[in-house]
Parts: structure tokens; sequence; C-alpha cells
């Protein structure tokens, strides 16, 4: 690559903005050059637009702190000097859904982490390991947006990544019904313990929209392309509950599952052992060597514990047993704003280059 892409981010003040920068700093295909967010940020420096508002553990990179916001519904021009937009604002659907599509038609490729495109269906929603070939749907959304080079991408729902690439590896055997509960983070609504107190030593039985996208995205990522677009897989039968906890990152999930073809666990072992995607394959910067872990502990995964493993990209998997109303259960965890969120779309822009879908703006 003879100069690495311009990345801009575009709602880059919230949380999941500044995991993008953090994730961005010294990455070795993309530099960040623009920051945009809402006009109350707009003609900041990054450092004074963020101020007491960081949180992070880690420090902000410096090579942004002096980075002028500028106003993201201004698109003509947070567009001009960009390759690519990661986008993670804060607005109402309808309203994500027009600006993101505003972007694309200036020959930017989207990168989102919002859910408003998740079910529009020329838009694809990839978990990289999982569905790559879904990207070819963007012949179809150049073809509406009328343009040859911009489309937009979306990560699916940070909870069903914790679980969904275990079910995923065991798709040969046809999963036909699944149980999921969600013991999810408290930074999945954006929040620390110092933002939400009331969490500590608390237990949220609801988060609002949760169990339908639990439900539901799993189908859409294993749909299948048709003219129309994305049609979503029928099977299996996903029920779930999500539930906040006291935790600063993390998701967990417990599931149970039965399969039209019931594998013995040491099949089942092995598949998750070996199992790689495209992003192995290609070798990709933030791609986790071992995609799913299995613990061979009683009492693992643990969320303090296992949530960081490849660097936060991994899966975790541990406790498969088999169960007296289902095939197996298991418990499954992944770094939610990692893997779930800014990691998982930063995988996908490395994808979308490595398949040639993102060039240099001329």
């Amino acid at each position: 690559m003879s100069r690495k892409l311009k990345a801009g981010i575009v709602g880059g003040t919230g949380m999941v903005g500044q995991r993008f920068i953090a994730l961005l700093e010294n990455h070795p295909w993309f530099e960040v050059t623009a920051i945009a967010a809402s006009a109350n940020s707009a003609g900041k420096t990054y450092e004074e637009s963020t101020s007491g508002r960081w949180k992070l553990s880690t420090p902000m990179p410096e090579n942004v702190k002096n980075i002028m916001v500028q106003d993201a519904s201004k698109v003509e021009e947070v567009a001009a000097d960009v390759d690519l937009i990661f986008c993670a604002v804060d607005m109402k659907k309808d309203e994500i859904k027009a600006l993101e599509e505003a972007y694309a038609r200036t020959g930017t490729p989207v990168i989102s982490n919002n859910s408003a495109h998740r079910w529009t269906p020329d838009v694809p929603m990839v978990i990289p390991e999982i569905n790559p070939q879904h990207l070819e749907v963007i012949a179809q959304q150049r073809k509406r947006l009328g343009t040859e080079t911009g489309f937009i991408a979306v990560k699916p729902n940070c909870s069903i990544q914790s679980y969904m690439p275990a079910l995923h590896a065991l798709k040969e055997f046809n999963p036909e019904k699944v149980v999921v509960t969600t013991y999810q983070a408290i930074s999945g609504a954006g929040k620390t313990f110092g933002d939400w107190p009331e969490m500590l030593d608390n237990v949220i039985p609801y988060i609002g929209g949760e169990e339908e996208k639990s439900e539901q995205e799993p189908l859409r990522i294993w749909g299948d392309i048709s003219e129309e677009g994305i049609v979503k897989s029928e099977l299996p039968v996903i029920t779930s509950q999500c539930i906040r906890v006291p935790v600063a990152d993390g998701h967990m999930a417990a599931v149970f599952v039965s399969f039209k073809s019931k594998p013995s666990q040491e099949e089942i072992l092995d598949l998750w052992k070996s199992f790689k995607g495209r992003p192995q394959e290609l070798g990709l910067p933030s791609a986790p060597q071992q995609f799913i872990t299995y613990f061979e502990e009683e009492n693992r995964p643990q969320t303090k514990l296992d949530r960081d493993i490849e660097k936060g990209m991994g899966v975790s998997t541990g406790r498969l047993r088999e169960d007296n109303l289902y095939d197996y259960k298991f418990v499954s965890l992944s770094h939610n704003t990692l893997r779930g969120a800014a990691g998982g779309a930063v995988l996908i822009a490395e994808l979308l280059k490595a398949e040639g879908y993102i060039q240099p703006k001329a």
C-alpha cells in the first residue's frame, strides 16, 4: 500500500467513536484524518470536545488531540478529504439512514456501528468470519444510490457476537432451536459506573429492543442474496432474554441448542478449535489468530479474565455439556465494545480493503 487510507470518524466524541480513535492509532492500513460530531462540538479540537468525557482507560492518542472537529451534517466537507468513514452517531434512526446514505453518495465507503441500516436489503450486515459473501450485495446498493465507489456496510448487534460464532462453526449439523440468555455489560449502553452508579450491586432484566435483535439478526447474517437483496434464513428458531449486569465490558451468553443432526461433543470441540474465516485466511491486521477458544475449566470463561482474549477480538466458550431438554448447552463470551462494536467495524473495513471494495480517492 503506497499510503495509509484516510479515515474519518463521524460521531467521534461518543464512547464507540473513542474506541475507533484508540483502535486506529498506529493502524497499518488506516489513519484518522477527520473527526465529525454534532454542531455543539464542531470548531473545537478533539481534546477540547471530549474534555471530561474521555471514557477509555487508555489515554487519548496524541495524534488526534489537535484535529479540529467538524460538523457531521456538512457531509461534502467531511467526505472531501477521507477515503472511508466509520460512523457511530447518536441520532434517530431515520436521521442516521439519511446521513449515512448522504456520505455514501459522495463516493465514500461508510462502515457503520449503528443499527439504522441493518435491515436495508442491499446493505451487508457482516461478521467477517461468518458471512463475507454478503459483501457482494454492495453492487446492488451502489446502483440504487447512484455511486460507483460509495456504499454502506454495517456490523450487527454486539450481543449476538458472543454466541453466534460458536453456533456458526456447527452449521453443518443444522441447528434448529436455540435458547439464549445474554448478560450484557454497561458499556453496551455507552455507560461507565461513573455515569451509571445505580448499576452497582444491581441487575436489570430488560434492555429495550435487544431481544428482538438477538433473535432476528443472526437469521439475516445466515441469509442468502437474492435480486431484492439479502433474504433472512428461517432457521434456527431463536428465543432470547437480555439482561443488564454490573460489568464494565464483556457480553456473556448462556446457550441451549438442538440440531437436526446431533454432533458428538468431540466433534463440537474440534470444530470450535479449528474454525477459521476469511479474516484468518487473509491475515487481516485485527483478525484474531484463534477465533474461538474453549476453556476446559468449569468456571470459565469469566468476563473479567477472558473478555480481552486475542486483544478483545476473540470469542471464548466453555461448559459444553449435554442437556435433558436440548442437545447441548454452553456458555460463550465476547468483548462488546471491541469485537462487538468498533473493533468489529475496523475488521469489516480491513476485509473490504483486502477484497478491493475500498480504494484511495484520486
